[in-house]
């Protein structure tokens, strides 16, 4: 009999928190089995809700403060300092220490849910707000910044967060370059006197899908810029902007790192490229994350492992939360069910994943999906369990 049960989803873009998410996967579980233990560990990739939660894990807090949005006007954002309750692995780096820890959520400034549907062109949105949330905690006196990359609504290269902490990115006739994506092809020389001294003195860490790329086939523009809001003609602009951005920014801050390939210069819209080359270090978002919650010593307590995400396809296998948690699971030989608000080309290829299944119980508009997310979710939970159990219940070798 299925008891104990281990939730441990991934946030719905522009729908379900994780937190909202693991509570309508637990509300399915307990109309199935009301007695059930279920172990709530909603997780963040980098993406929204990452500052949130790391301030809650390590017993810090938030601080709230207005910067510039992704369409460059003022939003009202946050940054996270950590508390001393931090977990994290030695592996990662980022314990809070005497220095003290910031995290800056990228998505909390420049993500896509805040550039509304008809507003979305990835060659205008900026970073420029990620600058002025690393300045902003450089204010409180912290050594150490860990950045959050992911559900990004740029497409800039971190171009706008370098100009926020003061380089100056000029044309060729020496007039600087206005914020957006689309200005990088005009890209001519970088002038880096006025960054932030602050800066050199200062640990860097950008938690990031080692997978995401900035140039090439595979790269950043071309892979998620039509989810943006890219054209066909917009993705090729954007990505010979991106080329020149890697060219200009190795030659011009004497970068030594692979700009154009290496893993993850491609996150958030080739932030990670960018803060790459101030010399942050580029690490892979669950070994930064995750430590702090016990994760695989959780999972292996359940019965069931129970985690979703907005899309399973082929792209989950890629640094997604559900193959990570299926992953650690069937180390500790756990068997997995993963719910998706929608299943397409490549979801039965997920490593370490038993049983899937979308939430949707038939077509629907995708605005009134987004709306009932939890409610779909908890059903979707409690119809798939039922199936689970009837199918444990069986005769071995009963037809059905």
């Amino acid at each position: 009999m299925l008891t104990r049960f281990a939730v441990a989803p991934s946030g719905f873009k522009e729908s379900l928190s994780a937190q909202a998410a693991a509570d309508a996967i637990a509300a399915g579980v307990r109309r199935v089995v009301p007695d059930a233990e279920v172990d709530l560990i909603p997780l963040v990739d980098g993406g929204e809700g990452t500052a949130r939660a790391l301030a809650s894990a390590t017993g810090g807090r938030l601080v709230a403060l207005p910067a510039t949005g992704p369409l460059g006007e003022p939003v009202g954002t946050h940054f996270a300092l950590l508390g001393t309750g931090s977990g994290t692995g030695s592996g990662s780096g980022i314990g809070s220490g005497s220095a003290g820890t910031a995290v800056v959520e990228m998505a909390a400034v420049a993500g896509l849910s805040l550039v509304p549907h008809g507003l979305r062109d990835p060659g205008a949105t900026t970073t420029y707000g990620v600058g002025e949330l690393i300045r902003a905690a450089l204010d409180t006196g912290v050594r150490r910044i860990l950045v959050g990359c992911g559900d990004s609504g740029t497409s800039d290269g971190g171009a706008g967060a370098l100009q926020a902490l003061g380089a100056r990115l000029l044309d060729e006739d020496g007039f600087e370059l206005p914020r957006g994506g689309r200005e990088l092809t005009r890209l001519h020389h970088i002038d880096p006197k006025g960054l932030d001294p602050r800066l050199a003195h200062t640990e860097l860490l950008v938690a990031c899908n080692p997978y995401n790329v900035l140039c090439g086939e595979r790269g950043v523009a071309r892979v998620f810029g039509p989810q943006k809001g890219a054209t066909p003609a917009q993705v090729e602009e954007l990505s010979a902007g991106l080329e020149n951005w890697a060219y200009v920014l190795t030659r011009d801050l004497s970068v030594t790192c692979d700009l154009y390939g290496g893993p993850g210069t491609g996150a958030s819209g080739g932030l990670g490229a960018g803060l790459a080359a101030l010399g942050a270090r580029l690490l892979p978002r669950f070994e930064v994350l995750l430590d702090h919650l016990d994760l695989d010593a959780r999972l292996a307590r359940a019965d069931l492992v129970l985690t979703a995400e907005g899309a399973l396809d082929h792209q989950t296998p890629r640094g997604k939360v559900p193959a990570e948690v299926a992953r650690r699971a069937k180390l500790n030989g756990r068997p997995v069910l993963a719910l998706a608000g929608t299943l397409g080309e490549g979801a039965h290829t997920v490593p370490g994943v038993d049983a899937f299944t979308g939430i949707l119980p038939a077509p629907m508009a995708l605005a009134e999906a987004l709306v009932r997310a939890s409610e779909l979710l908890t059903d979707a939970t409690e119809r798939a369990l039922r199936m689970i159990l009837l199918g444990a219940g069986l005769p071995r070798g009963a037809g059905v």
